[in-house]
């Protein structure tokens, strides 16, 4: 009798502690961001928000908790580490290191802060905590002001396979676009009839005026999709998309006109250097800089910026115009500049 008694009670202590140590479908760990989205732009800062709400009562946490902040790849087929957390031992990792760190408001806030965002920091973010054998996730994006602009190379329309685009957009002080930059472009009136790369290796197009070359007279407006193509064999133009800057974009002012040559000694003996295509349309678009002179840029391209259409300049419509790839000996056309403030 006392044998079947003792054995009950070492039974039922076993019971509860293995309840205590595996409690079954319970949770006592979740996270959440809050919100969908956070917007910022480039050299600007950022907080994505991340909340733990966890049993404090429970078995697990005590002093082991690990917070781990990955970013999603465009196609969502990796994860790039960017913070890993736990106690005082904090880690950030690749172009992160010594731009983001967590808030830390209260001892369940795991919210990822950044000091100073770049292009490509555009893109969604998980924030992960794990608790002894609690586990819980959560996603939030951080999407950036900007405007996207097409880009094709001197060689002409749709020379660019994937990888080629990338650095294309990057020489031109951008990134590649997002579907949604794209999508929101079109949103604000963006119609562009070449088909383009985006980031997660599809190609497509935006039309907010249908016509016969560009889909047909009698198809909707929207995003013309080619679907996902081969990233080294593929060659189309490329949508980039790029963001505010902390310099100064100017036209240099000049009697005479440059050679491509005498743009950039020109721009350099001003303690600038020659302006980039990207550059030029974030004036344009983000600062409503407006010019009615041709000129020279990096890529050996002559554009102008008009935010105020009037004849003789852009008389329809609010663009950058493209005159063209000329050749690079002739002296017809001025010089845009960049002086950076750092």
């Amino acid at each position: 009798m006392i044998t079947l008694i003792s054995f009950a009670l070492i039974s039922l202590c076993l019971t509860n502690s293995y309840a205590q140590l595996f409690p079954g479908d319970s949770t006592h760990l979740t996270v959440s961001t809050h919100q969908a989205k956070v917007v910022s732009h480039r050299g600007g800062n950022a907080t994505l928000p991340c909340r733990l709400d966890r049993d404090i009562d429970s078995f697990f946490g005590s002093g082991g908790m690990r917070i781990k902040w990955t970013k999603l790849t465009a196609d969502s087929s990796k994860e790039i580490d960017v913070l890993v957390a736990m106690g005082f031992h904090k880690k950030s990792y690749g172009s992160f290191q010594g731009r983001v760190y967590l808030q830390e408001a209260d001892e369940n806030d795991a919210s990822l802060v950044f000091s100073e965002v770049h292009l490509d920091d555009y893109g969604q973010y998980k924030c992960e905590v794990i608790d002894g054998m609690d586990d819980a996730t959560d996603v939030v994006s951080l999407e950036l002001t900007g405007v996207v602009f097409p880009y094709s190379p001197r060689l002409g329309r749709y020379n660019l396979n994937f990888h080629d685009a990338e650095k294309a957009c990057l020489e031109q002080d951008a990134i590649v676009a997002s579907f949604d930059q794209l999508y929101e472009a079109w949103r604000g009136g963006f119609d562009w009839c070449n088909a383009g790369w985006l980031n997660d290796g599809s190609v497509q197009y935006p039309i907010t005026t249908p016509r016969g070359p560009c889909g047909g007279n009698n198809t909707e407006p929207g995003l013309r999709n080619y679907g996902m193509r081969d990233k080294t064999k593929n060659r189309y133009d490329v949508f980039c998309f790029t963001s505010t800057f902390n310099g100064r974009f100017y036209y240099l002012e000049h009697a005479d006109k440059f050679s491509y040559d005498e743009a950039i000694a020109a721009c350099k003996k001003d303690g600038a250097q020659i302006a980039k295509v990207g550059q030029i349309f974030a004036a344009w678009k983000l600062l409503g800089y407006d010019r009615c002179d041709a000129g020279w840029l990096a890529d050996g391209s002559v554009r102008y910026p008009i935010s105020n259409p009037r004849k003789r300049c852009s008389p329809t419509e609010a663009a950058v115009r493209f005159v063209g790839f000329p050749d690079k000996k002739h002296k017809l056309f001025g010089a845009y500049c960049y002086k950076s403030f750092n």
